[in-house]
């Protein structure tokens, strides 16, 4: 199912996706697209905090992955904007244990892996209409 959502704050993101997070099933996988600064780690504080996670969520740029335990399922939080060589990369890193796990998987930047974004439950994408207000168009019935 297809369906277009505007928020007008970076709270009103959070809120969207922490209801998401609350239906989540073991398993699901979330792909976020959308440009530096469209909100896809503000969606992935939301998903967290629906999950019961506490603590201090960042973008694992560098690290690839962030694992977040202490909540209803583990988060495994995943940016694949460095990676050239995805699905090599995804294997060489075991990012796969990981994305067919039992926890909730959010990749960002899931585009750069079509065949990942094609098994994802629910693809979100994240458009910057102005300095607060997002377009997220989602696809998928995760978390309905």
């Amino acid at each position: 199912m297809k369906r277009v959502i505007q928020t007008n704050s970076p709270e009103e993101t959070e809120a969207l996706a922490r209801g998401i997070a609350r239906s989540l099933k073991p398993g699901a996988c979330i792909g976020l697209i959308g440009e530096l600064g469209a909100g896809k780690t503000c969606f992935v504080h939301g998903i967290a905090a629906g999950l019961g996670v506490s603590g201090y969520i960042k973008s694992p740029s560098f690290t690839i992955i962030n694992i977040y335990e202490g909540g209803r399922l583990p988060l495994y939080h995943i940016d694949l904007y460095r990676l050239s060589g995805v699905p090599e990369e995804l294997r060489d890193a075991g990012l796969e244990d990981y994305i067919y796990g039992e926890g909730i998987s959010v990749i960002e930047w899931v585009d750069k892996a079509p065949e990942l974004e094609a098994e994802c439950d629910l693809v979100v994408r994240l458009t910057h209409r102005s300095e607060t207000v997002r377009e997220l168009e989602m696809d998928g019935d995760a978390g309905q």
